[in-house]
């Protein structure tokens, strides 16, 4: 039996990446899942993002596990959606106990002042983390047995390196570092039920948010940025089974008592 027997979790961002890793981590600890994606395009988000497709992949690697699934495209950026989300899965697999709030994006890729940008990535990646926990969390509340919440981060969170003016890199640092002011509030305010929140601060990681020609681009031509942002350990990207193994324990018995964290698997970066 796994350490999430009979939980359900609400996932966003789940189609592929670091939100499909953490789905089948936590489905192999004996969790259901309720998966959220966008499957769309952001004007500004200059590298291909998820598709129906994608989502679809998701649902038989968590079938393939024997765990039950629901699947619904969604954007972060509409609460009514994610509450609609919720209900589905509510209705369909039981009151939800575990919430990670993983959608994310990362705009970067030209040296252009953007506002929309910065404006498309703070919606998403600090409006989506609130939707996210507001709508899913009733059910937990509800529920009256605890749980746990893990909103993702960023390296970017907790640092400034690597920033230029641009509208992507400074709305992404600045949404990531708005994620943990939200996890502290939400933290002391849902601590009376015993609900636990924390932060999980990745450094980059071999996903296609990171791993795609934009960012490959963008690296190419700002070799500071580059520089800027390598690791302390002699590794250049992280795997999102790392990031997943960590919320595996954080939304475990194990980590019961941790709440109101800020857990960096940054391979040092944070060190240097």
């Amino acid at each position: 039996m796994g350490k999430l027997e009979g939980k359900v979790a609400f996932i966003t961002g789940a189609a592929r990446g670091q939100g499909r890793s953490h789905a089948i981590r936590l489905a192999q600890e004996g969790a259901d899942i309720i998966a959220v994606d966008l499957c769309g395009q952001i004007d500004s988000v200059p590298y291909p993002m998820s598709t129906p497709d994608d989502l679809a992949e998701t649902v038989s690697s968590i079938e393939a596990l024997d765990r039950r699934i629901v699947a619904v495209q969604g954007d972060t950026r509409d609460l009514d959606a994610l509450v609609a989300a919720a209900e589905k899965g509510v209705a369909e697999l039981g009151p939800i106990d575990i919430i990670l709030a993983n959608a994310g994006i990362a705009p970067q890729g030209t040296k252009t002042v953007d506002a929309q940008a910065f404006r498309d990535v703070v919606e998403v990646n600090l409006f989506g983390v609130y939707n996210t926990v507001i709508a899913a969390v009733p059910s937990m509340i509800e529920k009256g047995q605890g749980g746990a919440i893990v909103l993702t981060s960023s390296t970017q969170g907790l640092s400034g390196a690597g920033g230029d003016g641009t509208g992507a890199t400074s709305g992404y640092a600045a949404a990531k570092h708005g994620v943990v002011g939200l996890m502290r509030t939400f933290a002391n305010w849902l601590a009376p039920q015993s609900i636990r929140v924390n932060t999980v601060h990745p450094t980059g990681v071999n996903t296609p948010m990171v791993v795609n020609d934009a960012m490959q681009a963008f690296l190419n031509a700002n070799p500071e940025m580059g520089a800027a942002l390598q690791n302390l350990l002699p590794v250049e990207l992280v795997q999102p089974i790392d990031i997943s193994n960590a919320i595996a324990w954080l939304v475990s018995d194990e980590a019961r008592y941790v709440t109101g964290v800020t857990l960096p698997v940054d391979a040092g970066f944070l060190a240097k």
